[in-house]
């Protein structure tokens, strides 16, 4: 090995888990590592920064096991989604099951009678996200005054979600004599304030600014109709040929988007907050195995996905928050590997786009719309590239059962006028009291449409010649 060439040699890792690290293929560490470890072995805190794919798993979790192996206590590893849960579980016994480590992971979704057995084991470790982990202190399942070593991992994100009540609640059941370890893509000011309140003196560790993308990721937006972003993204598909990863803004948006890819002829799966946990599992094993080309996903994954090797992320739909734009296309060109990001803008979205770029401080790269395939025909004979969300669906029967776009306000062609020629007819047949003859009045003139009478469609709407069963009861 060359002299240049980083090693996990000489940043004070112990010898057993050197050689672990050989065995399992941890040959290189990355820069967060190289700095963070040194530091966390001599059982300070740590406020390390950097964008997401960086190897922060190992830089916290290889101080973690050597403490733990070193002294009494256990360890919390708080983070923001099961996926990174169950991921963080994974990369932790691959170098800690060596040496005897336990863990327990504590997550929503899962069964607690099995969380709660794991607990009886007693853990080493205790691998949690914010809500279950306050399912359990409610509980009082688990105490954490042994806790001797504090993980908050993605912590910006664990503050987006709203977790802050509950991080703060954690705080205040662990001992105050703890080593902290926080590690974080951005540096907001409420995490400033949480690390000022809860850390002692923490060493800043900072591999990049915020908001900086990884260096090996190529980007690019294409301005698009939204009508036409099935046809872009199957165009897309079939100029590559890896593995994909395609985030929709929306549980719905992603439902559409892997039907559409499996009519495609590609095999896909889904990854958002409607499906359970073991059916994120399967996905997200499926889409590692090679099972699943494609996998459509919705923000929850943005940092729960740890995969090697994913040729491609597309952003179906630009995120609400600039910030999460970094840790999408964070999921390609992990490891040192090379990646590409492609980002589907709307002609009214260049405001969001500018917002990327102003995070990024660079110019991102507009590639022409190619030419696109031919609107594929659904089983139904309809065009499966329309807008078919359910206000869209709406919309549309509501005009189709108004006979179109003309004829309601202003004549009889559209439901409008078709209800009132129906109360016209009724009026002259019925000796009820909706004949328009009550009390000697004149007949009602039903040569126009009254512009406050809502649209028949409408599921509030009650004609006026159907009385209600109260009325009729009444009148008998």
């Amino acid at each position: 090995m060359s002299t240049n060439t980083p090693s996990f040699y000489g940043l004070g890792i112990a010898p057993k888990l050197l050689q672990i690290l050989d065995q399992v293929g941890y040959t290189v560490p990355t820069p967060i590592q190289m700095q963070s470890i040194p530091v966390a072995l001599q059982e300070k805190d740590v406020m390390g920064i950097a964008q997401t794919g960086t190897g922060k798993t190992l830089a916290f979790g290889i101080p973690l096991i050597q403490r733990l192996a070193q002294t009494k206590g256990i360890g919390l590893v708080v983070l923001p989604t099961r996926e990174l849960a169950l991921q963080v579980d994974e990369t932790l016994k691959k170098i800690g099951t060596p040496i005897g480590l336990r863990t327990a992971v504590l997550i929503g979704g899962a069964s607690m009678k099995l969380q709660m057995d794991a607990l009886k084991k007693k853990p080493h470790v205790l691998i949690v996200t914010p809500g279950r982990m306050i399912d359990h202190l409610d509980q009082r399942t688990v105490a954490l005054d042994r806790v001797s070593v504090l993980v908050l991992d993605e912590a910006d994100r664990m503050l987006d979600m709203g977790f802050e009540p509950q991080i703060k609640r954690i705080l205040q059941h662990v001992p105050k004599d703890r080593q902290t370890l926080l590690f974080s893509a951005t540096m907001p000011k409420e995490i400033v304030a949480i690390a000022s309140k809860y850390m002692k003196m923490p060493v800043r560790v900072e591999i990049a600014p915020a908001g900086t993308a990884a260096e090996r990721v190529t980007q690019e937006v294409i301005f698009v109709g939204k009508e036409e972003k099935t046809r872009l993204l199957q165009k897309i598909l079939d100029e590559h040929t890896g593995t994909v990863l395609v985030f929709s803004r929306t549980k719905y948006g992603a439902k559409k988007i892997a039907r559409a890819v499996r009519g495609m002829g590609h095999t896909s799966a889904e990854l958002h907050s409607d499906r359970s946990l073991a059916q994120r599992k399967a996905a997200l094993e499926g889409f590692k195995r090679g099972t699943y080309r494609v996998l459509v996903a919705t923000d929850i994954a943005a940092r729960g996905i740890d995969v090697t090797g994913i040729e491609l992320v597309v952003n179906f739909d630009l995120p609400d928050q600039s910030e999460d734009y970094v840790h999408r296309i964070g999921r390609t060109g992990r490891a040192g590997r090379a990646g590409h990001a492609i980002s589907f803008a709307t002609p009214d979205q260049q405001r969001d786009v500018r917002d990327i770029e102003r995070l990024l401080r660079t110019q991102l790269p507009v590639a022409k719309l190619p030419e696109l395939p031919a609107a594929r025909m659904s089983a139904a004979g309809e065009v499966e590239d329309r807008d078919d969300s359910p206000r869209a669906r709406y919309r549309e029967r509501a005009m189709r059962e108004s006979g179109g776009a003309r004829g309601g306000r202003g004549g009889f062609g559209g439901a409008r006028g078709r209800d009132h020629q129906d109360r016209g007819r009724h009026a002259s047949s019925s000796g009820s009291r909706h004949s328009g003859m009550r009390s000697g009045r004149p007949k009602r003139d039903l040569s126009f449409t009254p512009k406050w009478t809502p649209v028949s469609s409408s599921p509030f709407f009650v004609k006026r010649d159907e009385e209600s069963p109260s009325k009729r009861k009444r009148s008998n």
